[in-house]
């Protein structure tokens, strides 16, 4: 735990097109109604149970942990929370009997009472499902061993959806694909994936947008699968998108309408007084691209992976530690990009 630098604060392998690794396992308590049918009363004991479980447990990791009570956290931070996806919109957009434990370093984050009882999702920068599940896999035997899931022999793991009955894990990338989405292959890629038990979305999961050219590809059969087989078909094709895209954008770098793009980029982060987050964002992902292809060599992966998280409307205004208006934050926003850069 010597390393408390933040999973993006940080690029790892194949960290020019994967950005992070995520596993993410939906767990219930056997003894509990589902928490669409769960009272207060009963959502109360189920996180003081889990709880209980993970960080009074005898476990080396427990007294790493924070417990959050997002009744005691003001809008900013929710939202922050969302921006850094430690855990999902649903979460914070109800204000039902819920709560949040979450790793010093942000890698584990365990919502309680979101759309199951048990949200368990493990992040690790770039690509590293083998090291995301196994380190999910243990959290997940902790809490097992002073807790009941419901489980099935036929169906495998219960949960609230039918969709993640089975193994209930969602194994999923982050990846930048900005010369795949210049070259317009994303759809059709998509529609090839779907035949795969696979789904690409924007970055914030199902409903979302792509923005800065950032996509989550993950797996869509929980059911009648095992771990392993659902990680190494995600691990496959992963493997041939970051070739398609490494290939696309050593085409594209040649270019010199795309070369004048990433240095006008860099010009723009490095000089502006006033960006807006939709700005800024699209201006990183220029960027990102310029330093994957080596038409830049003085600024880092790492710095820009942070700055993609951390220039969000709200973590902004949480950092700021104040309410800030519109303009103030594109202002703060533009100070810490050029501090960074």
């Amino acid at each position: 735990m010597a390393d408390n630098k933040k999973w993006y604060e940080k690029s790892g392998t194949d960290g020019d097109v994967v950005i992070s690794t995520r596993i993410r396992l939906a767990r219930n308590l056997a003894e509990f109604p589902f928490p669409a049918r769960c009272p207060k009363e009963t959502a109360a004991k189920v996180i003081s149970k889990v709880k209980d479980a993970l960080i009074d447990s005898n476990s080396v990791i427990s007294s790493h942990f924070t417990y959050i009570d997002p009744e005691k956290i003001n809008r900013d931070e929710k939202i922050s929370l969302v921006e850094r996806h430690l855990v999902s919109p649903e979460f914070i957009s109800e204000r039902d009997t819920k709560a949040l434990i979450l790793l010093d370093d942000e890698s584990i984050s365990v919502m309680i009472n979101e759309e199951d009882h048990v949200r368990l999702q493990v992040m690790k920068e770039g690509f590293d499902l083998d090291s995301a599940y196994e380190q999910a896999n243990r959290i997940d035997t902790l809490l097992d061993e002073r807790l009941s899931f419901a489980f099935s022999d036929t169906l495998g793991y219960l949960t609230q959806c039918p969709t993640n009955i089975g193994t209930g894990m969602r194994a999923s990338v982050m990846l930048h694909l900005p010369a795949l989405n210049a070259v317009k292959a994303i759809n059709k890629m998509s529609e090839n994936l779907s035949k795969l038990g696979l789904t690409i979305r924007g970055a914030y999961g199902e409903g979302s947008e792509p923005t800065a050219d950032l996509y989550q590809l993950s797996n869509q059969i929980t059911l009648g699968i095992s771990e392993k087989t659902a990680i190494e078909n995600l691990k496959s094709i992963t493997k041939q998108i970051i070739s398609q895209e490494m290939q696309a954008r050593e085409k594209m770098a040649k270019h010199i309408d795309i070369q004048d793009k990433v240095f006008r980029a860099v010009g723009i982060l490095k000089n502006a007084r006033l960006i807006d987050g939709s700005e800024a964002l699209v201006q990183l992902s220029r960027v990102r691209f310029g330093i994957t292809t080596g038409l830049i060599n003085d600024i880092s992966l790492d710095t820009i992976n942070k700055l993609i998280v951390e220039i969000q409307p709200a973590t902004i205004t949480k950092n700021a530690g104040k309410q800030l208006s519109a303009i103030e934050r594109d202002s703060v926003r533009a100070d810490f990009i050029r501090n960074s850069l």
